[in-house]
């Protein structure tokens, strides 16, 4: 039996969307059932979801470990010129 889903987007979203599954072949019915399909077969959202910065969660953790790693571990300097030594020497 069918159903009706009913939501409320952007226009300019409903448009993109149409367009970007137009040039598939699909319309945008069959693009959000195609979705939903994939969310019951997964159990997930069928794709990685990035953050408004547009980074992979995973990503940040390991940009988080490895800063910490640096802290930890890495060259400090006492000041820029230091620093700016520092980098123009390994060049």
């Amino acid at each position: 039996m069918n159903t009706t889903l009913q939501t409320r987007i952007d226009g300019k979203l409903k448009r993109d969307a149409k367009k970007a599954l137009a040039a598939m072949g699909l319309d945008l019915s069959t693009g959000v059932k195609l979705f939903l399909t994939q969310v019951v077969r997964t159990q997930s959202i069928p794709f990685e979801l990035f953050t408004a910065d547009n980074l992979p969660e995973r990503k940040k953790k390991q940009l988080v470990r490895e800063a910490k790693w640096a802290l930890k571990h890495g060259k400090s300097y006492a000041t820029i010129q230091e620093l700016h030594d520092d980098i123009l020497k390994n060049d």
